[in-house]
């Protein structure tokens, strides 16, 4: 039995009052729920500027201190009007989930409890929590039970992580230390990455010393798969330490790489396969989405977010290696101030490029307690339905068309006649985003896909429900009948906003 502690009382001069400290966190739970019901009747685009802001908090800094619930009174009177309605359910800009009350208010308890995640001994609950919620993401990700699992702060620093791992273990096979002697000298990796690839993975390459620009670009369809024949012709003759990058999930299409054959090419080669899964590897929870995923779970690592599908808040990532000891050959720290560790413990601060962390783990846990493996379920299947009945709906419009195959959650649209020119649609698809930011009811995204610039639709907030896609359509269709009425004149010539 451990020994009961009772804390010795601290001088009053050295502990700020409990009752300001309770005004302080009421005050922000006032802010916080306020904002959160009155959602749905904000406009989803900010109201002022990123420029406009800086005037709004651009001020000398105090000489002297201010009550703390004046300070956040006055942080929300001066910040909402610079928000983007995230959570909103008619934003569909980026994949970004809706940060759902359960996770923030487990992200509070972090903030508020104060805790360095790194150790066992510096945060027993931290350490517990993080080791369950691992096995549950493994669970509900189908994917090894035997693979080690870092809490991130989202896909990129999953890929770098990941990839800091694959970058040890493809060295050691040459018999090269990288992680204790650097990579000078070094016998060179060389990088497969499909030519979609989400730059996450090619700025984690930069980090890492890889190169942004000396990956093997690998062709891919009109999707943004990766074609396996060009991989396989790539990998012929290749020898040395070897990384191929495969996507479930591709940004605007939504579309996974062949990952049966991916693998079974890069296995013969003894490389070590990376997943970028950021959103896509979410597809895995429901039973008819994992088989456009079949085969991933042969792979060595994989990135995935949690402030995507999961619905916690920002920042929520994770690094899933099947190898522990790579991961942790990368990522561990020594010094001899730290905890004393045991052979088989799991250390939170062994598995990610982070010392000093919060308690990233609690919202992560939380969400899967509190949507279970159903509730994930539904999200996936909700958002994809959702999606699908959306490109349906646009799909029969005249000068509409609906630019990929919608396999999961992303829709992208061009808008235009068949005889406008590419410079002309992009100035028309342009307008009609510009458009539908201006009204606010919704908050769509611009991205160049191919030779064309397209309208991105990325379902994904909890809050977005099946009745909002007929509305939804309607929405856009009606924006596409303004600008098009409007364009008359040569479309080129037509004025609009920034692409989003």
């Amino acid at each position: 039995m451990r020994k009961s502690l009772s804390p010795s009382p601290l001088p009053a001069t050295t502990w700020v009052e409990a009752t300001d400290q309770v005004d302080v966190l009421r005050t922000a739970q006032a802010h916080a729920t306020a904002y959160r019901r009155g959602l749905r009747e904000k406009p989803c685009a900010p109201k002022r500027n990123y420029r406009e802001m800086l005037g709004v908090f651009s001020e000398p800094l105090p000489e002297t201190g201010s009550n703390g619930a004046d300070v956040v009174n006055e942080l929300v009177d001066r910040g909402e009007q610079g928000l983007t309605q995230m959570t909103h359910p008619g934003f569909f800009g980026w994949v970004l989930g809706g940060s759902s009350p359960v996770g923030v208010a487990a992200d509070w308890l972090a903030g508020a409890w104060g805790q360095n995640a790194a150790f066992h001994t510096s945060s027993p609950t931290a350490a517990a929590v993080e080791e369950i919620a691992a096995g549950w993401l493994l669970d509900v990700l189908h994917l090894p039970e035997e693979a080690a699992v870092g809490f991130v702060t989202g896909a990129t620093v999953g890929n770098f992580t990941a990839l800091a791992a694959a970058r040890g273990a493809v060295l050691r096979r040459a018999g090269w230390d990288a992680d204790g002697d650097g990579l000078f000298g070094a016998p060179p990796i060389t990088v497969y990455v499909g030519d979609d690839a989400h730059t996450s993975v090619f700025s984690a390459l930069g980090y890492l010393g890889l190169g942004r620009n000396r990956v093997k670009r690998v062709s891919s369809d009109g999707e943004g798969r990766m074609m396996a024949s060009d991989l396989a012709a790539q990998l012929s003759g290749q020898d040395g330490p070897t990384i191929v990058i495969a996507q479930a999930g591709q940004i605007n299409t939504g579309a996974f790489d062949p990952f049966q054959d991916i693998l079974e090419i890069a296995k013969q080669h003894n490389a070590w396969i990376h997943v970028d899964g950021a959103f896509g590897l979410w597809a895995r929870a429901h039973p008819d989405y994992r088989p456009l995923t079949n085969g991933v779970e042969r792979a060595d690592s994989w990135a995935v977010d949690g402030h995507k599908w999961l619905q916690t808040p920002f920042d929520s990532g994770y690094a899933i290696v099947r190898d522990r000891d790579s991961l942790e050959r990368a990522m561990s720290i020594d010094a001899s101030y730290l905890p004393t560790v045991g052979e088989q413990d799991r250390i939170p601060s062994f598995l990610v490029p982070e010392l000093s962390r919060r308690a990233r783990g609690l919202p992560t846990w939380a969400m899967l307690k509190f949507l279970g493996r159903q509730g994930v379920e539904e999200l996936v299947g909700r958002h994809c339905a959702i999606a699908g009945k959306i490109a349906e709906r646009l799909r029969g419009a005249d000068g509409v068309r609906v630019v990929n195959d919608v396999v999961l959650n992303q829709v992208i649209v061009s808008f235009g006649r068949a005889e406008d020119t590419a410079l002309q649609r992009k100035a028309l698809t342009e307008a009609v985003i510009a458009r539908l930011r201006d009204q606010g009811s919704i908050f769509v995204g611009g991205a160049r896909w191919r030779d064309d610039w397209v309208m991105r639709i990325s379902v994904i907030c909890d809050a977005t429900m099946p009745a909002d896609a007929g509305p939804v359509a309607d929405l856009i269709l009606n924006a596409w009948a303004e600008v098009s009425a409007r364009s008359a004149a040569p479309a080129d010539t037509i004025t609009a906003g920034p692409p989003g």
